[in-house]
């Protein structure tokens, strides 16, 4: 019997982390700002858990009967948790308010168990072992947890399962012990159909909740999903609308089909243009290979090396039927490397030297994002430029984020790059900027070599002249330490009416 309690203990803190851990990811693909959500979670879970010990000693009667029970309401709440959440988001208004409200019940639940281990055990081992022993297999199913859910969970269950299948696993192991322990008493026998019907609704749950988010997902959008998973950093979807595709990511628009070109010219077209014979090229995002395509236009380019996180984006433009027409294959050109890693921690380990450089990551909506546009981030990207190489920035839009667009002006500058910032207007984005960057004085050259769908030397000219309502304004340069960047960005669009 210390055996089989133990392993609950073992399962309780595996799948209680896996809960937590489902949580705070959800959170963070539907509400943004990862490091805000999983901190509140984390907090809200951690003391939803002393409020389940403080409320443990309330129980005084028939505690085994009660563990399992508490076992079995972990599994069907913690196990049907992802699938209410995604479903809830797109039609509740007070999403929020559930979120809390499950982390909260399901860490009050959690923590009435380890409590209840604790006093089924004390007469069957010296308490100096019991605690030892119940807190060392808690531990270790946390550790457990914390590395099986990004390398193996999310990308090959995804959240919806993985949340069902620990509910299962929950179960299963709450009918373990009421098989093993079972002594003819009604109340076990009561436990017993509890259990198997548990054990039914998961599994139709897990047959059927992809479809119920994916039903839910499309609702969230106005085009048609054609294509939806969760990577270990995000969530992808790709929706359709007649010949339009775009691509969503944390449910943010990243392109649509029908204007990206425009973007991806102003991206990659007026850096090239001021260099006299850009060899060797970095991408630093961009998984979609549409900058690359861009770049694969200039016949003196002989290599493109492309630092992009999420194994999946590029696997999946790599691959799908619909989107390699769209980048041109160019992510299986002979002079593309593709590099899935973090673009900070390779930066730092490199000794290449590049001509020009393509930064083309996500807006800086949390903190993640946020370091890829800080001073120290410009510091070590310059180290790897030659003398009069040319770097180009996404900078979001000066028109409804006029503070966010200068403030990446200005911490370039504060790392000694001289910059010429400049916009154009993308259809799906209305006005958006860029900002070319270089160690060596700019000129503003109007003379594009290669021809284009949409810029041409007139657009770029007009593209260097900001009216008013864009023009240069003081803000705070973007540091580590205190990630101003993201504040201005959260502040100017959560503002905006479209």
């Amino acid at each position: 019997m210390q055996f089989l309690l133990l392993f609950s203990a073992f399962v309780v803190a595996t799948c209680g982390l896996i809960y937590e851990l489902i949580a705070g990811t959800l959170a963070s693909y539907l509400l943004g700002d990862s490091v805000t959500q999983f901190s509140t979670i984390i907090g809200v879970y951690l003391f939803s858990m002393g409020i389940g010990s403080f409320l443990s000693k309330n129980f005084n009667k028939n505690l085994l009967g009660w563990f399992i029970q508490i076992e079995l309401l972990v599994g069907i709440v913690g196990g049907f948790s992802s699938v209410l959440l995604f479903v809830c988001f797109e039609y509740v208004e007070s999403f929020r308010i559930i979120l809390y409200f499950m982390i909260s019940l399901t860490g009050i639940l959690v923590g009435l168990e380890i409590p209840l281990l604790l006093r089924i055990l004390k007469d069957q081992m010296e308490f100096k072992d019991l605690v030892s022993k119940i807190f060392t297999v808690d531990y270790i199913g946390a550790l457990l947890a914390s590395i099986i859910f990004p390398l193996i969970l999310v990308p090959y269950l995804g959240l919806v399962k993985t949340s069902l299948f620990f509910g299962i696993l929950n179960v299963l192991v709450a009918l373990w012990l009421i098989l093993k322990l079972k002594s003819g008493k009604g109340y076990f026998n009561l436990l017993l159909m509890e259990a198997l019907l548990i054990l039914v609704v998961l599994a139709i749950g897990m047959i059927y909740a992809e479809g119920w988010v994916n039903s839910s997902e499309q609702a969230f959008y106005h085009d048609k999903v054609i294509y939806a998973k969760s990577s270990p950093y995000q969530r992808i979807v790709l929706t359709k609308n007649k010949d339009v595709i775009k691509l969503h990511l944390n449910g943010n628009l990243q392109f649509s089909s029908a204007d990206e070109y425009r973007y991806h010219e102003a991206l990659v077209h007026p850096g090239m243009s001021l260099l006299t014979k850009p060899e060797n090229i970095l991408v630093l995002g961009g998984g979609d290979g549409l900058a690359v395509r861009e770049l694969l236009k200039y016949p003196e380019v002989k290599h493109i090396k492309l630092i992009d996180l999420d194994a999946q984006v590029t696997h999946l433009f790599k691959t799908h039927s619909l989107l390699t027409p769209l980048n041109q294959n160019s992510l299986s050109s002979p002079k593309l490397d593709v590099l899935n890693a973090d673009a900070y921690t390779w930066l730092r380990n490199s000794d290449e030297k590049f001509d020009f450089v393509c930064v083309d990551f996500p807006d800086p909506s949390n903190f993640s994002i946020g370091k890829l546009y800080s001073a120290a981030f410009y510091k070590e990207l310059k180290r790897v430029l030659k003398p009069n190489a040319v770097i180009v920035v996404q900078s979001t839009s000066p028109l409804v984020a006029r503070k966010t667009f200068w403030c990446v002006n200005h911490t370039l500058q504060y790392n000694g790059f001289y910059t010429k910032p400049y916009h154009v207007y993308v259809p799906s984005f209305g006005e958006w900027g860029y900002v070319m960057a270089s160690p060596a004085p700019l000129i503003e050259s109007y003379d594009l070599k290669v021809p284009c769908r949409f810029l041409d030397s007139s657009a770029l000219r007009t593209g260097f002249v900001f009216p008013k309502d864009m023009d240069s304004i003081a803000t705070d340069v973007n540091k580590l330490n205190n990630q101003v960047l993201v504040h201005y960005f959260e502040e100017e669009w959560s503002n905006y009416i479209p």
